[in-house]
Order: structure tokens, then C-alpha cells, then sequence
């Protein structure tokens, strides 16, 4: 796969699916705080990583209809928020998740009649941005329980994984989403659930994150799967699978 742009691009918060309201994203980041301890001795610059940090800054307009970006966003709500980006909307493409606080929504208004605002989430509870693959196709819709087309990540892993769910929308009485694996597609080893990798029952727009735990063995192909009594849902799934042991 070759350059990519950034056209198709999707962004949700806490259940809500802000893509059509959001016009640019400033910045998506994160990773240790680079602590510099240089030595005397040193004519160069000495780092080490420090805590942990994560970041996604956005850039939004003016839509005041219900459930849409200035209702939510002007709370400037107190509690945790789930982000998810989302570079495209294929199956298996990649995406970053986030726990964080949103800590303004700035208008400005420009001399042309414009008017947008910026809004920045960090990052809460102790946990940084994590990068992952989609494990929906953006969003995706069940009327019924459904097993979710696989991604194959070309082998597996051994420190576990985590997970954001956004649902969207729902009518039923509750939908169960959750990850299953195998490590040949459902071929002679049959797709059974990923230890951890289920999420609590949804009854409406929500949003959640999950973690299995650090030592956890997943296999090479993960995907998502339905189950409950329902009519219609839904939602997204970002999975990130840890390539080493997390320190959050």
C-alpha cells in the first residue's frame, strides 16, 4: 500500500460520530515526555522517556443541531472522553484511540463571516494515545447478531490488546459487541472469544474502552462480533494490539 491523503477520514467522541462537523485535526500525538539528563561529560543532548502523553487537537464547525458538535462539545464536559481517528474507513486500516479531557472550545470568527472552533483532548487517567486497526469498516451496521469480517495482523502477539467501542445508535434491548481470534482465519482452528475482549452490554449511544490483560496470547486474526436482542445498531471498533508490555 502505497502514500495515502487524508480524504474519508472519520473522528468520533464518546459515541458520537463528529466527521461531518470537524474540518481539520492540528495534531494526533503522543508517547513519553523526553526527560534530558545530559551528562558534563556530553557535547550532545541526553534523553530518557518520562510519563507517558497523548493528544488529539481538532478544529470544528458551527453545528448546533441536536446531537451534533456544538451541543456536545460546548459542555465542555468534566469526564473522561473516548476519541477515536480514523485514517479512512477500510477494514484493518489504521486508527488512534484516546482517553482524555477536552479542555476548551475556542471559537473564532473570521473577517469572511467564518466561524470555527478549536478543541483539544488530553490525555486522563494515566493512559496515552494508542495507535491500532480498525476493526470495522468505520461504521458499521447490524440488524441482527453478526460475525464481523476478520482482520489479519500477520501473526500473533503476547502482550495483549485494548479496544474502543462507540455506538452510535440502537434499538433493541442490548447488543453485547466483542473480539474474537484465531490464527488461521476459522480454518482448522476455530474462531473462539479474545480473554478480556468482551464489551459491557450496550443500551444506547455509549462508548467504551477495554484491556485484556499485559500477558495475554492473541492470535493472528481478530474480528468483531455481535450478539443480543436487537433490530439495529450501530457503531465502531478500534482495536490495538501491543506489540510489547504497556505501561498503562
Amino acid at each position: 500500500m502505497g502514500k495515502q491523503s487524508g480524504l474519508g477520514d472519520n473522528l468520533y467522541v464518546s459515541g458520537y460520530n463528529y466527521s461531518g462537523d470537524i474540518g481539520s485535526i492540528g495534531r494526533i500525538g503522543g508517547g513519553p515526555t523526553p526527560l534530558i539528563v545530559t551528562g558534563i561529560d556530553k557535547s550532545g543532548q541526553e534523553r530518557i522517556g518520562g510519563l507517558i502523553d497523548g493528544a488529539i487537537e481538532y478544529n470544528g464547525f458551527f453545528n448546533p443541531d441536536e446531537g451534533r458538535a456544538h451541543e456536545r462539545l460546548s459542555l465542555l464536559p468534566t469526564g473522561n472522553q473516548l476519541l477515536s481517528y480514523c485514517r479512512g474507513t477500510g477494514l484493518g486500516s489504521p486508527g488512534a484511540g484516546l482517553v482524555a479531557k477536552q479542555v476548551n472550545y475556542d471559537p473564532t470568527r473570521g473577517q469572511d463571516g467564518s466561524i470555527t472552533f478549536a478543541i483539544s483532548a488530553q490525555s486522563a487517567g494515566g493512559w496515552g494515545l494508542e495507535w491500532g486497526r480498525q476493526g470495522t469498516a468505520g461504521v458499521r451496521s447490524d440488524t441482527t447478531a453478526t460475525n464481523g469480517a476478520s482482520i489479519d495482523d500477520s501473526a500473533s502477539s503476547a502482550h495483549g490488546l485494548s479496544a474502543y467501542l462507540h455506538v452510535f445508535s440502537f434499538t433493541g434491548t442490548s447488543v453485547t459487541v466483542k473480539l474474537q481470534q484465531s490464527s488461521d482465519n476459522g480454518g482448522a482452528d476455530a474462531w473462539t472469544d479474545v480473554v478480556g475482549g468482551g464489551f459491557t452490554a450496550a443500551t444506547g449511544v455509549t462508548s467504551q474502552r477495554i484491556a485484556t490483560a499485559n500477558d495475554l496470547a492473541v492470535e493472528r486474526y481478530l474480528r468483531v462480533v455481535t450478539t443480543g436482542t436487537f433490530s439495529a445498531v450501530t457503531f465502531a471498533v478500534l482495536i490495538c494490539r501491543n506489540e510489547i508490555e504497556p505501561g498503562f
